[in-house]
């Protein structure tokens, strides 16, 4: 089984000068501006790295709380970041580290086993595969 989504990016003008809006399939992200000013500055709207972020963010809590619910768990609450590294190289920019930090709070569960259904999640989620890049985790938990 084959599932496909789509997302569209259009940029207007070149270089920093440049304009572009990025949007989804959904409709959850309709015409959302980019450029030079949302990625390197405090300019207002979005760009490749928060997306990215909040991309692995989401799939990694979904992959998780898959993982708790095949242990058995029926309860809970999973709270994830995701901050995503821009640095510069002799080759230009790299996307250098995907830093993950979860929250667990699942009635039951011991920190050991929310551990280490974590760092499966972590090492399994589809955007985690498709990352080339140093990918860390930090867990948090309330029994």
């Amino acid at each position: 089984m084959t599932i496909v989504k789509s997302g569209s990016a259009k940029y207007e003008g070149l270089g920093k000068s440049g304009k572009g809006h990025v949007s989804s399939e959904s409709g959850a992200l309709s015409n959302q501006p980019y450029g030079f000013n949302t990625r390197f500055e405090d300019g207002a709207g979005t760009n490749p790295e928060e997306l990215i972020a909040a991309a692995h963010a989401s799939c990694f809590t979904m992959a998780l709380s898959f993982k708790l619910a095949e242990a058995g768990y029926e309860d809970g609450t999973v709270e994830t970041e995701a901050k995503v590294s821009l640095d510069k190289k002799d080759a230009g920019f790299t996307v250098t580290k995907s830093a993950l930090s979860t929250k667990g709070h699942v009635p039951g569960l011991d920190k050991a086993k929310f551990e280490e259904l974590a760092a499966d999640a972590k090492e399994n989620c589809p955007i985690s595969r498709l990352l080339d890049t140093e990918i860390t985790l930090e867990t948090s938990f309330e029994g």
